[in-house]
């Protein structure tokens, strides 16, 4: 059974920079399509940023040109780069595979963006 467990998250002033992982334990990331999502209190969860398996990278319009997300087959990880930071940007965030018909998600990590 996959695991994916994100890491990574804090509190940061407008205009840091912090870097997400979400690491796949029980199995091997291989071809799978990886998505970052974030859900802010009281909003449903949004969609960030897709990676495929050759590194074809995706971005939401409020995230394009800040976020990076990036791969690490050796390591079994995904990566999300997130600079110039914006309050707006605080939320969980989440990483997310679907497999055989199923969805898996993380546990999530809380960003903070302090104004």
């Amino acid at each position: 059974q996959v695991q994916l467990v994100e890491s990574g998250g804090g509190l940061v002033q407008a205009g840091g920079s912090l870097r997400l992982s979400c690491a796949a334990s029980g199995s091997t990331f291989g071809t799978d399509v990886i998505d970052w999502f974030r859900q802010a209190p009281g909003t449903q969860r949004e969609y960030v940023a897709t990676i495929t398996s050759r590194s074809s990278a995706n971005y939401a319009d409020s995230v394009k040109g800040r976020f990076t997300i990036s791969r690490d087959s050796a390591k079994n990880t995904v990566y999300l780069q997130m600079d110039s930071l914006k309050p707006e940007d605080t939320a969980v965030y989440y990483c997310h595979m679907f497999r055989m018909s199923q969805h898996f998600w993380g546990q999530g990590t809380q960003v903070t963006v302090s104004s």
